[in-house]
């Protein structure tokens, strides 16, 4: 006679793999993952910073105007501008995401106001060409 129980042992191995796998790909794609305003960013080899503890001010290409994800009027822009750099530490970031069809001066405008509301760090945005 058989003297072997049932294994009541639960293996964790392969739980472990898949748990580890889905880490490393929700590590890697988060980055990528910016939320809100489809802008087509110029492209460019040089390294431009992004922090994400920053500002984000996104330009579509139908000049429509976003602080981070909220739709905002040009004529609303700096006071908004303004109030957000009153509620975050000094020295905090604005980072400027223009679609690469919007017109050089409409951006330009954009920069002035946004020094004019007191912006000192500006970060601008643009993706690096893969391959």
């Amino acid at each position: 006679m058989n003297n072997k129980g049932l294994i009541s042992e639960i293996n964790i191995t392969s739980l472990a793999d898949v748990s580890i796998t889905l880490l490393v790909i929700f590590i890697i794609t988060a980055p990528m993952m910016t939320p809100g305003i489809d802008v087509n960013l110029p492209r460019t080899d040089a390294s431009l910073p992004h922090d994400e503890e920053g500002v984000t001010v996104s330009i579509n290409q139908a000049q429509e105007i976003y602080v981070d994800n909220d739709k905002i009027a040009l004529e609303k822009f700096e006071g908004k501008i303004r109030q957000i750099l009153n509620s975050k530490p000094p020295g905090i970031i604005v980072y400027l995401r223009a679609d690469k069809e919007v017109d050089y001066g409409f951006v330009v405008e954009i920069v002035g106001r946004l020094r004019k509301a007191g912006v000192k760090e500006l970060g601008l945005v643009a993706e690096i060409p893969q391959g």
